[in-house]
C-alpha cells in the first residue's frame, strides 16, 4: 500500500491555491508547517488513518523542483460531474491543461478522466470510473 506521496515545489503559496482547490473536496484536510504543505485524508473518530497522504514541499537539497518525465498523481473523484467541476477549480486556481475531463480510448469504458499540470509543471489527474454512471459510447 502506497503511505505517501510528494511532489517538490518552488512556490508553496501558488501550490497551495492549486491543491486546496480541489483536494478538500475531497475530503483531504490541510496542515501547514516550514517543511510545506500536509494534505491528509480524514479519518472518522475511532478509525484508522487511511492513505495515501500527499505532501508537497519544497526540495530538501535546495535546487529547483522539477517534475517527473512520466510521473503522475491520480486523485479520485465521486463522479464525472465532480472531475469536470474539480478539473475547472484547479484550472482557475493556477494549474495547466493537460486533457480535458473525458473518457479515452485507450481506458475502461466507465474511466472518465481529466488531466492537469500544477504551477510547478507535476501531472495530476482527476478521475472517476463510477459503473452507474454512463459509460464510454453509452
Amino acid at each position: 500500500m502506497i503511505a505517501y506521496v510528494t511532489v517538490g515545489a518552488d512556490d508553496i503559496a501558488r501550490a497551495k491555491l492549486f491543491y486546496s482547490a480541489f483536494l478538500p473536496t475531497l475530503d483531504y484536510g490541510l496542515t501547514e508547517g516550514d517543511e510545506g504543505l500536509s494534505y491528509v485524508l480524514s479519518v472518522p473518530p475511532g478509525q484508522r488513518p487511511v492513505s495515501p497522504d500527499f505532501y508537497v514541499k519544497p526540495t530538501f537539497n535546495g535546487h529547483p523542483a522539477s517534475a517527473g518525465n512520466g510521473t503522475m498523481v491520480a486523485f479520485e473523484a465521486r463522479n464525472q460531474q465532480q472531475v469536470c467541476d474539480l478539473h475547472a477549480a484547479a484550472l482557475a486556481a493556477g494549474g495547466f491543461d493537460e486533457g480535458k475531463p473525458g473518457f479515452r480510448d485507450a481506458y475502461g469504458p466507465h474511466f472518465y478522466v481529466g488531466y492537469l499540470r500544477d504551477p510547478q509543471g507535476n501531472k495530476i489527474a482527476l478521475f472517476s470510473s463510477n459503473p452507474d454512471e454512463p459509460g464510454r459510447g453509452g
